[in-house]
């Protein structure tokens, strides 16, 4: 069931300067996310995506088109009805966005307050929390005295003070090194699976995507310019501008310079073997070229694992006499794309 509902939604700015053009940061986006999933919003810099995630909590007013959250359409709501939606949407952010002048346990004590919850309910709240995030002995210390990482899982508490259905993300590990947004992915992928909670992550970061996501949604210029399931997108991406972000996690395909450099070391015939979950193993494509007597050998690509499921590319070298009976028998089992 979708709990985010987006229908050819439009967000225009006025012109940056004078004479200049409207900009269009967001432009007949259709979209569903569906409740209790994990969706990656991926784009770059003035791709709108994060334009589009002010949309869904309606910090941004659409200029077309309806916005839907829990089956409340924003675009009728008054400013009070909105503040009462957006308790229900928490928001964590790049550079943390903690109070300095407030500790640990006033940070996530803040959302509390605004939402109204009687005071006696915080303790045992924040406690809840700071648990869950594993910051129960940061409680006292300010933001200053935490790394990054633990700044970030004070933002997550806080974004959960209110028990919220839908978390947003936006560039929440960019700002952090691989271990530390590893530790965060982990935290967040706990927050959908045991508490329950949407999360819509607005990123450019593939790692994340690939390791976090259910589904990834690819914007460029304001449009979405193809949507999946993880494993699909990065599977077989079908857009330019998704091929070259899974190109910077998924490196199975070699590019021009190295297919050139691969000729110059190898000079027999190169061709990719294209492997999908379901589809024949290698040990079978491996066999097909032992019995016919071919040398073959492996020297550019590999296997990778999304959502449990493998896929990858193998650039393979063939030699021998029977190399075109080769090829053709495993063009009957599997994709083989020769490499020129």
């Amino acid at each position: 069931m979708a709990l985010i509902e987006l229908r050819d939604v439009a967000k225009t700015y006025p012109p940056r300067r004078r004479g200049g053009d409207p900009v269009r940061a967001v432009d007949g986006v259709t979209l569903d996310v569906n409740e209790g999933e994990i969706l990656g919003v991926v784009g770059y810099s003035g791709a709108g995506k994060s334009t589009l995630a002010r949309l869904i909590n309606a910090l941004e007013p659409v200029t077309r088109g309806t916005v839907t959250v829990a089956g409340q359409e924003l675009t009728r709501m008054s400013e009070g009805e909105l503040q009462k939606v957006r308790r229900g949407i928490g928001m964590i952010f790049q550079q943390f966005n903690l109070f300095h002048s407030r500790t640990v346990w006033g940070n996530i004590a803040y959302p509390l307050k605004v939402a109204g919850v009687p005071t006696s309910q915080h303790q045992a709240r924040i406690s809840e929390l700071l648990h869950f995030v594993g910051l129960a002995d940061k409680a006292h210390s300010y933001p200053e005295q935490l790394s990054g990482g633990q700044k970030q899982r004070v933002g997550i508490a806080r974004a959960l003070a209110a028990s919220p259905k839908i978390l947003l993300a936006d560039e929440a590990t960019s700002a952090l090194d691989p271990e530390t947004t590893q530790d965060v992915v982990d935290l967040l992928r706990r927050v959908n699976r045991e508490l329950g909670v949407t999360i819509v992550v607005i990123t450019h970061e593939m790692e994340v995507v690939k390791n976090l996501a259910h589904r990834v949604v690819v914007m460029e210029n304001g449009t979405v310019v193809e949507s999946g399931s993880t494993f699909d997108v990065f599977a077989d991406p079908s857009h330019q501008v998704t091929q070259r972000f899974v190109r910077t996690v998924v490196d199975d395909v070699p590019s021009q310079a190295v297919v050139e450099e691969l000729r110059r070391r190898h000079p027999g015939r190169l061709v990719t073997v294209a492997f999908r979950e379901g589809s024949v193993s290698q040990t079978e494509v491996f066999g097909e070229l032992i019995s016919r007597g071919v040398g073959f050998q492996l020297v550019y690509g590999g296997i990778e694992e999304v959502q449990g499921r493998t896929f990858g590319n193998l650039t393979i070298e063939l030699t021998g006499d029977r190399v075109d009976e080769a090829v053709r028998a495993l063009s009957e089992l599997v994709a083989v794309r020769e490499v020129s």
